[in-house]
């Protein structure tokens, strides 16, 4: 898998889970059938129902519903913008 195709993000608040703070995740980049069901301009709108589907399906680790909705709202922002990046045209980003 290219770079380009997996971002390290580190989070501002950690996320806990029981004993286990998560302080990184990994996102990869979809594939066309991780995004069914979700609007692309949704996401590229940054929507956080849009945002909090996708999340599960390209994160490690795994964040579930209550990750996400316990999440700080930065942690939340990064992850939106992060994922979106990947919808961004590689032409558009040099």
């Amino acid at each position: 898998m290219s770079k380009a195709e997996l971002k390290t993000v580190k989070l501002e608040t950690p996320i806990k889970r029981g004993e286990t703070e998560i302080t990184e995740v990994k996102l990869r980049k979809p594939k066309a059938g991780e995004l069914r069901g979700l609007s692309l301009s949704d996401l590229l709108n940054l929507d956080v129902n849009a945002v909090a589907t996708l999340l599960p399906r390209i994160s490690d680790p795994i964040l579930n519903k209550q990750d996400i909705d316990d999440m700080d709202v930065g942690n939340l922002v990064l992850l939106a913008g992060e994922s979106a990046n990947f919808f961004v045209p590689k032409s558009l980003k040099a």
